[in-house]
């Protein structure tokens, strides 16, 4: 076993340990060492170099992860911030390990945690996603010594990195694709649409400020593709509810709808099964799903990238250059290649010419200022 997989373990086990001691939750470590794993070696062969140089001076920096409830394996939210640290792992030689909070009453556990850890000290904690802002502002006000960052909300205080995106944006050019496609006939993968539909669905998870700015972005890319296509609705209060995505899902396609668009984590692989079901077309987040949840290509037309990897990477690598700017506030939209549409790896070259061509239009004109995006609803 190698430097990292022994730090990991380690930590990941002191970690569950104080948790028992103070109430919190104690399961789930050994499952979360093997996971990030795993998943390092799916990256590469270098994370053995990495190893061994750290294990000689010691790595650049700690970081302990805090992940969004849905955990690992999601996909989507979650796996992107760990290949930001895995990254981080493997250029800049730091160390990290992990906690999977289970439910949101978790998350000032682990960052206290990780905030009182003297074995490692933790140069930076990362916190993932904007459901864990109340707890850190609470935590950094009792841990002002430590660094740490945030995604998706924003902790004023001087000890935090606050990292948002501009969603809206690149969720525009998901719904101008969706209108541009569905009112047309096109087949490609296990997917149809029909040209006659007029309306297209959009999934969330927990109704929120932030998720909203993926629907109001949605609708507004919708209806500049064509004013005769309504979006339906559903928040399913969850991020982590296969079975409820699929349920929403299936009620939007069997209602007509030929495109469903989720920003709901794992709970967007139910609405991945229902297209596949229903012989309809779906739209990812966060990651490239056609190539995360390759079992679905066949019906992921496009994926909203959010590139929660670099936030997690530049933050980590402020860190180490000794360059970290607490209480500052960085949004990463479609200028700085913060969020993205991606087509899918098996469906993006079907895609008709006149609509890309369109959606590329279209981000031009975002990011020339000519078009202004509504982040609310």
């Amino acid at each position: 076993m190698d430097r990292r997989t022994f730090v990991k373990a380690t930590g990941v086990a002191g970690i569950a340990g104080l948790a028992g001691c103070s109430g919190g939750p104690s399961g789930g470590s050994a499952d979360t060492a093997t996971e990030s794993d795993s998943s390092t070696e799916e990256t590469g062969g270098d994370s053995e170099t990495t190893a061994a140089e750290t294990t000689e001076s010691g790595p650049a920096a700690n970081v302990g992860m805090v992940y969004a409830t849905g955990g690992l394996g999601d996909g989507s939210f979650n796996d992107q911030a760990q290949q930001g640290a895995l990254q981080a792992e493997e250029e800049l030689g730091i160390s990290f390990n992990e906690a999977q909070p289970d439910e949101v009453a978790q998350f000032k556990t682990f960052q206290q945690q990780f905030a009182q850890s003297s074995d490692p000290d933790y140069d930076l904690v990362c916190a993932i996603g904007f459901l864990q802002a109340d707890a850190l502002s609470q935590t950094s006000e009792s841990y002002p010594e430590q660094d740490f960052m945030l995604v998706d909300s924003v902790v004023d205080a001087p000890n935090v990195g606050s990292y948002v995106f501009k969603e809206h944006e690149g969720s525009y050019l998901a719904g101008l694709m969706a209108s541009l496609l569905t009112t047309r006939d096109f087949s490609a993968g296990a997917g149809s649409t029909t040209g006659d539909s007029t309306s297209v669905g959009f999934v969330g998870g927990v109704e929120s400020d932030l998720i909203k700015k993926f629907q109001a972005g949605f609708e507004a890319g919708v209806s500049a593709g064509s004013g005769d296509v309504d979006v339906s609705t559903n928040y399913t209060g969850s991020f982590n509810d296969p079975a409820a995505g699929k349920e929403a899902a299936t009620a939007m396609y069997n209602s007509g709808a030929d495109i469903v668009y989720h920003a709901a984590g794992n709970t967007g692989t139910g609405v991945f099964q229902a297209a596949q079901e229903q012989g309809k077309f779906a739209i990812g987040v966060d990651r490239d799903q056609s190539v995360t949840k390759p079992s679905y290509a066949d019906v992921i037309l496009s994926s909203m990238v959010k590139r929660v990897d670099t936030a997690v990477y530049n933050a980590i690598d402020s860190v180490v250059e000794d360059d970290f700017q607490g209480g500052s506030v960085i949004s990463l939209g479609l200028e700085q290649d913060g969020v993205a549409l991606v087509y899918g790896d098996q469906l993006g070259s079907e895609l008709p010419q006149e609509v890309t061509d369109e959606v590329t239009s279209a981000r031009e004109s975002i990011i020339a200022g000519d078009t202004s995006v509504p982040s609310t609803l």
